[in-house]
């Protein structure tokens, strides 16, 4: 019989396997300081494009008063237990009431975590015989939902609505067969890789032809896009034709926890056999008491999304003009592809941030293509023209770099941290 420990060490993984040189710098990197647009990273001072802190409300004096407050009044362990159980309260059911109003749903129920909820969320809509149809760039909580799915789940190309309109054709058909289950379609109000926007209304459109429910995962549309806020179903005019509409606090509203809203009856049916939370503690209630006076700010101050779209147009523009590729972006996320593999790509990485201070992510191989560099930038409300135009700078003069070749390398540079 094989160790299972043993087959572990054999093989950390595409990622792992660069631990050594990577720990601390290009994987898990420490950064210090009040978080907002500058920030210290190996006593250095950085311009950051890697927090989603859209709002800017991670340090807004309102919210750290409130987070303050609801320390002190109720601390961490409140309430003891889960919510069936014993730890309900009148702020959690009040914070449900005011997120369902907001995005114009009946009702939502609080999940402690995005990724946690949305995953189980799946697992609690659909039985063995129902089919999901979903996006191939759906988020990996989508796809780890999914895999626990019993039944049939088919792919559709990415935002391709004739390829779409295939799988549901299939799925249909299946079920036709079979003679049970149903169909549920997900897709993302924003894809938080590439920042285009899921085609809701065309989605929606095909309820004519097809018999589905909608479900959307929208952590990047929250509080960013339509006129309220609402997200991108308000932004393309379908939000009443998006049966469940799911969010997290860990963007627009620079927390932890998520959300999922929409028909009472449906929602009440979740409450009562959504496992992640039925068997798990309820959200503290120090979250609880700061998730709504961020859902305050949000709704009272919209001069904070007008700020984060003007920021976000300037960076997308300035990189435009200077002839980046910033793909098919309609959100505030700001992809600029570029490439090269990833020796190259780390050392583009370094050269940023010892010598330019701009502190950015990075996706290369096997997350993407082998040969491609992904940077995704997420613009703020609290990132201002200097910073920008600092950004713009690097990026024009490591480009050039880029391109005549000075970051071949063999080796993706030793930057580890000294562990103990």
């Amino acid at each position: 019989m094989a160790d299972i420990f043993e087959r572990l060490l054999k093989n950390y993984g595409p990622i792992g396997q660069h631990r050594e040189r990577a720990h601390g710098y290009f994987a898990f990197p420490k950064l210090e300081g009040e978080i907002g647009s500058r920030m210290k990273f190996r006593g250095q001072e950085m311009i950051v494009w890697s927090l989603n802190n859209y709002l800017g409300l991670a340090n807004h004096p309102e919210v750290r008063q409130a987070d303050a407050d609801g320390a002190k009044d109720f601390g961490l362990a409140l309430p003891m237990g889960a919510r069936m159980m014993s730890g309900n309260s009148n702020h959690h059911e009040q914070l449900e009431a005011e997120l369902a109003e907001f995005v114009q749903k009946e009702d939502s129920i609080l999940v402690n975590f995005g990724y946690q909820g949305m995953a189980s969320l799946i697992d609690v809509l659909c039985s063995r015989h129902d089919i999901i149809v979903y996006d191939a760039e759906s988020h990996a909580c989508i796809i780890d939902g999914l895999r626990m799915h019993a039944g049939h789940r088919y792919v559709f190309k990415h935002n391709d609505l004739e390829d779409l309109e295939k799988q549901l054709q299939r799925a249909s058909s299946l079920i036709e067969k079979q003679k049970a289950g149903g169909i549920l379609v997900i897709t993302e109000g924003v894809f938080g890789m590439a920042g285009d926007q899921g085609k809701l209304k065309e989605i929606v459109d095909l309820k004519d032809k097809y018999e589905f429910r909608l479900l959307v995962d929208d952590a990047h549309g929250f509080g960013t896009l339509g006129k309220t806020g609402a997200g991108a179903g308000e932004e393309q005019g379908v939000q009443d034709q998006i049966d469940l509409y799911f969010s997290t606090f860990a963007k627009s509203m620079a927390s932890i926890g998520a959300f999922i809203a929409g028909e009472r009856k449906i929602i009440d049916y979740i409450r009562y056999n959504i496992r992640s939370q039925i068997f798990a503690k309820s959200l503290p209630m120090p979250l609880v008491i700061g998730n709504l006076k961020r859902l305050e700010l949000l709704k009272s101050q919209p001069a904070l999304k007008e700020k984060l779209w003007e920021n976000a147009l300037k960076l997308q523009r300035g990189l435009k003009e200077r002839g980046f590729d910033i793909g098919k972006t309609d959100s505030v996320v700001t992809p600029i592809y570029m490439k090269g593999g990833v020796e190259e790509a780390t050392a583009m990485v370094m050269d940023l941030r010892e010598n330019y201070k701009i502190f950015c992510s990075i996706v290369v191989y096997p997350v993407i293509p082998r040969g491609h560099i992904i940077y995704r930038l997420i613009p703020t409300a609290a990132h201002t023209d200097e910073d920008i135009q600092l950004t713009l700078e690097a990026f024009t003069a490591v480009k050039e770099k880029l391109d005549a070749g000075s970051y071949k390398t063999n080796a993706i540079p030793d930057m580890a941290d000294e562990r103990k």
